[in-house]
């Protein structure tokens, strides 16, 4: 009993998807579909392409229920659980009203926002929990930028020059006689 068997028209358009793909997902998808449809069985395809026998199994009933769908849609991954992205409409906002301000305003000891401390300001101010790259992704999205501090140096004489030559240069350039 096979798995899978391919209509002639879906086994042609399989076949050149395996020669003209470059989506390695997609190119295993359809070599275990074609070995499907040829007689092998799930677990000698599933050894093969080292995956698990189940995984074998739940490409050729995706491929099946999804009979009226293009190809590449067929072939693509099926929707994964896992934690939304539910920050990203939250924290914006939040981040890009807060950004221009002194941090020190705020109560907080720091003369700029970094992502740790916007993370706290975050937990702090409006009770959410984000992680510190989430922050990060938001500062990009939002195209904040900002510079830290810079210890300005004291300042230095006129005559003081960091070009090569060191006094040569700095009597050349003071107009004086070579040294």
């Amino acid at each position: 009993m096979a798995l899978v068997v391919l209509r002639p028209y879906d086994r042609a358009l399989l076949e050149y998807w395996v020669g003209h793909t470059a989506q390695a997902a997609e190119l295993r998808r359809a070599l275990a579909l074609l070995w499907l449809d040829d007689g092998e069985h799930p677990q000698e395809v599933a050894d093969r392409l080292c995956v698990s026998r189940q995984t074998v199994y739940n490409w050729a009933q995706r491929f099946q229920d999804r009979s009226g769908a293009p190809l590449d849609e067929r072939l693509a991954d099926g929707p994964r659980d896992g934690r939304p992205p539910t920050a990203q409409g939250i924290i914006d906002p939040l981040l890009e009203a807060v950004f221009g301000d002194d941090p020190r305003d705020w109560g907080y000891q720091a003369a700029v926002w970094t992502a740790p401390l916007l993370q706290r300001f975050l937990r702090d101010a409006h009770g959410l929990e984000v992680s510190t790259q989430s922050v990060r992704l938001a500062i990009a999205r939002l195209e904040l930028l900002w510079k830290r501090p810079r210890h300005r140096l004291a300042h230095r004489p006129a005559t003081w020059r960091q070009a090569k030559g060191g006094f040569n240069a700095a009597c050349a350039a003071a107009g004086a006689p070579s040294c």
